[in-house]
């Protein structure tokens, strides 16, 4: 069966900047700015963390208000402190849930524009790539604080690599051609319901010719169905270059006996762009860091990214 491909050397992509990476000692701030979060896999995230990092993080951040990790000014004075400190060199969720939505637009990113950092997360985290990206900042799709508290070095290590070294070639495997071809563009997405809210809402900006990668959890699959049929509707799809997918955990076929392969087959299936299904990114046993905002290639085994050094 077919293959792909994950190549990730550091770049500048179309004038996307890229943060420096990270070295031993630097600050890390972790953030709660979704939901209220297990402490003891926080508390060994941030053990992980604290080995090689100077790690910062406010009380605050066990505070709970029903669904939210404390209130929406609480949750965003912390992330506009976290975006406005010169000396942080990442921002990392404590974890995803939800809540960051209701102040992502908010937040001051024209602050991590004057001074790129790092921002770590995925799942609900998604909505805070969408700024990242709208201010024109790379960042990291990978493990919050959460998922590191649970993982091992298999996890651990291209997570810090991701941030130490982005330059270094990767290479992941994947499995489902859905539609083969090959084309180019910046990779951008992350969840998918996230990142269609984020669209309904304005906030995603596009530039023609990229890879979309999404992700999913717990969402039956005629609900993705719908979600992917509006924005084929609205004409993103249209100037997208090509598609990839990850994991869709506990996406169930639901009472109608869908599966989300299916679907993704006959909701997109003819679409004349390249589109990949299977890949290791999302809430599934693999969560391989995605640098958003970098070049991808997509064919019908591989998917590469380049990263350049500015001015290449």
């Amino acid at each position: 069966m077919p293959g792909w491909q994950l190549v990730m050397p550091v770049a500048n992509t179309r004038g996307v900047i890229i943060p420096p990476p990270l070295k031993p000692g630097d600050r890390v701030r972790v953030i709660a700015p979704s939901s209220p979060f297990d402490r003891a896999l926080v508390f060994r995230g941030i053990g992980f963390l604290s080995e090689r990092f100077d790690v910062l993080f406010e009380p605050g951040i066990f505070d709970r208000e029903g669904y939210l990790a404390g209130s929406d000014e609480r949750r965003l004075a912390e992330l506009d402190g976290a975006l406005r400190d010169r000396d942080t060199r990442a921002i990392v969720a404590a974890r995803g849930g939800y809540g960051a939505s209701r102040l992502s637009f908010r937040a001051d990113f024209s602050a991590l524009r004057a001074c790129p950092k790092w921002l770590v997360g995925f799942s609900d985290f998604t909505a805070l790539h969408v700024e990242a990206a709208r201010v024109g900042v790379m960042s990291l799709h990978a493990h919050n604080v959460a998922g590191l508290g649970r993982a091992h070095e298999r996890v651990w290590d291209p997570w810090l690599a991701a941030l130490e070294a982005p330059e270094l070639l990767r290479r992941y495997v994947g499995c489902e051609v859905i539609v083969s071809g090959r084309a180019s563009g910046t990779l951008v997405g992350g969840n998918l319901s996230v990142w269609f809210a984020a669209w309904a809402a304005g906030r995603v900006q596009l530039r023609e010719g990229y890879i979309l990668m999404l992700e999913d959890i717990g969402e039956a699959s005629y609900r993705l169905d719908r979600m992917l049929m509006a924005l084929l509707a609205a004409g993103v799809f249209d100037h997208c270059a090509g598609l990839a997918f990850g994991d869709f955990t506990d996406c169930s076929p639901s009472k109608f006996g869908v599966p989300v392969a299916e679907m993704l087959h006959h909701c997109l299936g003819h679409l004349r762009l390249p589109i990949l299904g299977g890949l290791p990114f999302g809430h599934g046993a693999q969560n391989e860091p995605l640098l958003l905002g970098a070049h991808a290639t997509l064919d019908t085994q591989t998917l590469t990214m380049t990263v350049q050094p500015k001015g290449q």
